[in-house]
C-alpha cells in the first residue's frame, strides 16, 4: 500500500477582511504566515471605507512649506518620466495633463489628525516600526512604474480603482533603468494582478516587485514601515560610539601572532541588531539599547517640534493639569522606551529620559491624554521637559 506524505497547506494570497478582522485573520496569524514572508491581498479590509482626506486638501497640503511632495508625469508615447518636487504653486495643478500623472505626499499623518487615526488599525505592530502614511492621488493611467520597496507596506485603496500587478517570483530580476530619475525596474513580469476597490488593501513585504496604475481618478493610502538599512544603522552607531570614546583608546594587539589569513577580521552578532552590526557583539545590552532608542526616534528628515516661545514652570503645568488640560503629542514626536531593572528609559526624538514604566507606556500609546490625580515629582520633571521642548503640547479645556 502506497503511503502519502502530507504536504503543507498552501497559504492563500487573497482573503476577505471584516470590521472585526481588517487583516482577514488574527494579527498573530498574519505575523506568523505573511509578515516579511509573502504578499497578501485583503478584500474589504475596511468596509464602507471613507477616505480621511480629500484630493483637493491633499493638493493644498502639497503647496505648504516643509511638506514632502512629488508630482510625477508620464509621457506614455515616448516613455518619458518627469519628476517635480514640492512645495508647489496651486497653478501647477492646472497645468497637469488629462491623464498619466500622480501626486505623492509623504508624512500626511503628521499634518492631518484624521489620517493619523488610521494608524490605530496597525497597533499590532510596534509603534516605532511605523514610518508614515504616504498618500497618492492619480488621474487615469497615473503611477510611478514598476519598482520594489525595501520595507513593508500596506496599500489601502481610498478613492476609485487601481490596478495592481506584483511578482512573487523569488528569482525576479531586480535591475533598474538608468534613463529614469525614479528607481524603476528594467524588466517586470507579474505573477498576480488585481483591481482594488475602496477599502481593499494590499500588503507587500520588502523586495516584492509591483506596479500600480490608476483607473480613472484614484487615491491610495500607503502605510510604510521604517526599516533602516544595515549601512544606516552601522553609520549611526559608529558615530554614537565615537563621540563617547577617548582619543587615547586605540586598537591594540599585544597577543599578536603571525597571520594565517591576510586581512581576516572576526565578527559577531547580538540578536537582530547584532546580526546587522558585526561590531556590536562587544556592546553590553544597555549601551546597545540606549543607542537604538535614540536612533529610532530621531525623525529621518530632521523635522523637530519647535519649543514654545515661553518655557512653562512646574507650577504652571500642575495648574493646567489640575484644570483638566490635555497633553497632546506633537505630530513629529517619535517615542519609544526600554525596560530597565525597576523603571524605564523613555526616548523622544533622539533624547533619553528616566521614566516610570506606566508613564512611558502611556506616552507612547496615546496621542492625547489627561492625567488624573497628583503627578509624581519625577513624572512631572519628564512631562515639563517634553512640554518645554515642544514634544508635548498643553491643550487647555475642561474634563467632559
Amino acid at each position: 500500500m502506497a503511503i502519502q506524505t502530507p504536504t503543507r497547506k498552501t497559504l492563500p494570497i487573497e482573503v476577505r477582511g471584516s470590521a472585526s478582522q481588517p487583516l482577514g485573520m488574527s494579527a498573530t496569524q498574519f505575523l506568523r504566515d505573511y509578515w516579511q514572508k509573502r504578499p497578501l491581498l485583503i478584500r474589504n479590509a475596511f468596509p464602507d471605507f471613507q477616505p480621511p482626506i480629500q484630493p483637493n486638501d491633499l493638493a493644498g497640503l502639497a503647496c505648504e512649506e516643509g511638506v514632502l511632495a512629488r508630482l510625477i508625469i508620464h509621457d506614455e508615447k515616448r516613455d518619458r518620466w518627469t519628476v517635480k518636487s514640492g512645495p508647489f504653486d496651486e497653478a501647477e495643478f492646472g497645468k497637469t495633463p488629462k491623464r498619466d500623472w500622480t501626486l505623492l505626499v509623504q508624512d500626511v499623518d503628521k499634518w492631518d489628525a484624521d489620517v493619523a487615526g488610521l494608524l490605530e488599525h496597525f497597533s499590532f505592530l510596534p509603534s516605532w516600526r511605523v514610518d508614515d502614511v504616504m498618500i497618492s492621488y492619480a488621474e487615469d493611467g497615473g503611477g510611478v512604474g514598476a519598482h520594489v520597496d525595501q520595507y513593508d507596506v500596506f496599500l489601502l485603496q481610498g478613492i476609485g480603482q487601481r490596478h495592481w500587478a506584483i511578482s512573487d517570483d523569488p528569482d525576479a530580476p531586480l535591475d533598474f533603468r538608468s534613463d529614469v530619475e525614479l528607481k524603476q525596474l528594467k524588466e517586470f513580469l507579474p505573477t498576480h494582478e488585481w483591481l482594488l476597490e475602496p477599502g481593499d488593501m494590499l500588503y507587500l513585504p520588502p523586495g516584492v516587485p509591483h506596479d500600480g496604475v490608476a483607473l480613472g481618478d484614484c487615491m491610495t493610502l500607503s502605510v510604510g514601515m521604517r526599516a533602516p538599512s544595515q549601512a544606516e544603522l552601522t553609520g549611526d552607531l559608529a558615530d554614537f560610539l565615537a563621540e563617547r570614546m577617548p582619543d587615547e583608546l586605540r586598537y591594540t594587539d599585544p597577543d599578536l601572532v603571525p597571520a594565517k589569513r591576510v586581512g581576516e577580521i572576526d565578527t559577531a552578532a547580538l540578536n537582530r541588531l547584532r546580526q546587522a552590526l558585526p561590531f556590536a557583539a562587544a556592546l553590553d545590552r544597555d549601551l546597545l539599547a540606549d543607542w537604538f532608542g535614540r536612533f529610532i526616534t530621531r525623525y529621518r528628515n530632521a523635522q523637530v517640534p519647535a519649543a514654545p516661545p515661553k518655557p512653562s514652570t512646574a507650577a504652571a503645568l500642575d495648574k493646567a493639569l489640575d484644570g483638566g488640560a490635555a497633553l497632546v503629542r506633537h505630530p513629529f514626536a517619535r517615542l519609544a522606551w526600554v525596560r530597565g531593572k525597576k523603571d524605564a528609559t523613555l526616548y523622544v526624538s533622539g533624547h533619553a529620559y528616566p521614566c516610570s514604566l506606566d508613564l512611558a507606556e502611556r506616552l507612547s500609546a496615546e496621542r492625547e491624554f489627561r492625567l488624573d490625580g497628583k503627578v509624581k515629582a519625577a513624572e512631572r520633571e519628564v512631562l515639563l521637559a517634553l512640554v518645554n521642548e515642544g514634544q508635548l503640547i498643553v491643550r487647555k479645556g475642561r474634563r467632559r
